[in-house]
């Protein structure tokens, strides 16, 4: 009797998450104004505020036009989180559908998912609306993403469509997708943040992104995915030479 897959999609959490920085935070520094913002998205973080309460007062602060939001970019892949090629491209050799559900930028992100082969159409963010020079002009009130449940929600259609669905990620919106059905992977690599480290249905406290892996699939994945890795490490190697 074969072995049914443990999960029909996995997603993954971008800031701290995939990459090793928060998006609203580098965009603050790169001008100036990170002493404002930080504490602000440490605390929704951690759930000392909700994001409703700073989403908005974030974004005016910092309020990125087209520049800002193709630099950001280009950060998220220089801070790519160690192993996050190797676990995307080892969880697609398998077969297995990748997502990234996050609070961020739209833009940013997407620039980021090419980077680790995820198609524009499995990624789920804000999208920030640009006027006729590019500069900032708002962004999608509309978004699910932009409320404490709304990575619930979008893991409850995911699951709609696979049938059960885990996410990875480090914060207490990541946290509250169980509500969405979602089994919950607390990753501590890059920020470790207790709320996580209880709450979560199994916790990685140290990078490489790897690590989760084993909590992700079921034996039969994993040794296919273990394989998968080592592939891509041997390849690595020769090109290397």
């Amino acid at each position: 009797m074969n072995e049914q897959p443990k999960f029909g999609a996995i997603c993954f959490d971008c800031d701290s998450t995939l990459t090793r920085i928060e998006g609203i935070d580098e965009l603050a520094r790169h001008s100036g104004r990170k002493a404002e913002i930080a504490p602000l998205t440490a605390a929704a973080m951690e759930g000392a505020l909700s994001l409703e309460e700073v989403y908005a007062r974030r974004l005016e602060v910092v309020r990125p036009g087209r520049g800002e939001l193709a630099w950001l970019g280009e950060r998220y892949v220089e801070e790519m989180v160690d192993g996050a090629r190797e676990t995307i491209g080892a969880l697609h050799d398998i077969g297995k559908p990748v997502y990234i559900v996050s609070g961020g930028f739209l833009q940013p992100v997407t620039v980021l998912a090419q980077a680790l082969g995820i198609g524009s159409s499995h990624v789920s963010a804000v999208e920030i609306y640009l006027d006729g020079t590019g500069a900032y002009a708002g962004y999608d009130l509309s978004a699910p993403l932009i409320r404490s449940d709304g990575k619930a929600e979008v893991c409850r259609a995911l699951a709609q469509n696979h049938g059960s669905v885990a996410i990875v990620g480090d914060g207490i919106t990541d946290l509250a997708a169980r509500a969405g059905g979602a089994y919950v992977v607390g990753f501590g690599g890059v920020a470790r943040r207790q709320a996580m480290a209880d709450g979560a249905d199994y916790f990685v406290a140290e990078a490489p992104l790897t690590h989760t892996l084993k909590a992700l699939l079921s034996p039969a994945e994993f040794e296919e995915a273990r394989l998968a890795v080592a592939k891509r490490h041997r390849e690595q190697d020769l090109k290397g030479d």
